[in-house]
């Protein structure tokens, strides 16, 4: 049983040998006992990548000249979304950067419209004050997606320079207040990070009583400040994480879509996403944007998860029933 920080603690620090010998069997049984051989596939829209803020690691930052900026009008976020739904999908993840002029009763008409086809609507698309997150409740949004990022509050300001630590908690706790679920999480090994960091993350993440984490390694990407400065986030430190989050937190959604050893399969590698689920993850993605606007959704780079192949290829070869159910 995991319980204390230095239970976690414990698991971050002992050696991978043992690790795979001891944590991640438990891990995949507690997984396939609430899950069974199910992997969920959502279907997920980036609808904008313009983004007021200046994240020192994300590829969506104001100060990135280099990307090729879009909005996808709501009445096209809606037949899209709306298309997945007649294709059996039951769950969408509208996700954008923080972006002022996109128009928020859009954004509600667009939240409205897919929940009236039936979907599990979860939406990430920034801070908003308590009245707007009490709109989008009413409009049928069932989980909002608003990530702490690290618990490390100087941390967080210093890589989050357009807003602070207080602000993020604050958003969260509305959220929570509200009754919307709450998805919240880590990058995980990102530059300085200690293990005694990542052991508060991941108590954080059991103290807000998440929905789902949508966790990550750290990943260098072009044109940010951070490029070039530090190493890729370690995928040791992933799959404990993902571990540890499984046995405390039993019937939590944790991101599957995860990078493996090369970088350039993107998130859409079966190897790499099978050793995620192999951790105790469980939650894939179907981005439904074409190719040309999906490749410039880059919070990262090489995301490279349009259509469902990868899902199909996790299927076909390890054996995973592909759930498309909310």
């Amino acid at each position: 049983m995991i319980e204390t920080k230095q239970d976690i603690l414990d698991i971050l620090n002992m050696p991978e040998e043992t690790f795979l010998r001891d944590v991640l069997p438990n891990a995949q049984r507690v997984r396939e006992a609430q899950f069974g051989r199910r992997v969920l596939l959502s279907a997920m829209i980036g609808y904008t990548n313009v983004c007021k803020n200046q994240c020192l690691y994300c590829g969506m930052r104001a100060g990135n000249s280099a990307l090729k900026r879009f909005r996808v009008a709501p009445e096209d976020v809606i037949a899209l979304g709306k298309n997945a739904a007649e294709h059996g999908y039951k769950r969408i993840f509208l996700i954008a950067g923080e972006d002022p002029k996109y128009g928020f009763d859009g954004l509600v008409r667009i939240v409205k419209s897919l929940k009236d086809a039936g979907m599990f609507v979860s939406l990430a698309c920034g801070e908003f004050d308590r009245a707007q997150y009490a709109e989008l409740k009413a409009a049928g949004t069932d989980e909002y997606v608003l990530k702490f990022e690290m618990s490390n509050p100087e941390s967080f300001n210093h890589m989050n320079p357009s807003t602070t630590f207080a602000r993020r908690m604050e958003a969260i706790e509305t959220i929570r207040s509200l009754g919307l679920a709450l998805a919240s999480g880590n990058i995980i090994d990102w530059p300085g990070q200690t293990a005694e960091e990542l052991a508060d993350d991941i108590l954080l993440m059991k103290k807000l009583g998440i929905s789902w984490a949508p966790v990550i390694p750290y990943l260098p990407v072009l044109h940010t400040p951070l490029f070039g400065t530090h190493h890729r986030g370690s995928l040791e430190k992933l799959y404990k994480e993902i571990a540890i989050l499984r046995l405390m937190l039993p019937a939590i959604r944790i991101t599957a879509q995860q990078p493996g050893e090369d970088l350039k399969k993107g998130l859409a590698d079966p190897e790499a996403n099978y050793a995620a689920i192999r951790a105790g993850a469980n939650l894939l993605f179907y981005d439904l944007l074409p190719d040309p606007l999906a490749a410039d959704f880059r919070v990262i780079d090489e995301r490279h998860i349009t259509g469902p192949q990868h899902a199909k290829v996790l299927s076909e070869t390890y054996g995973y029933v592909i759930d498309t159910d909310a």
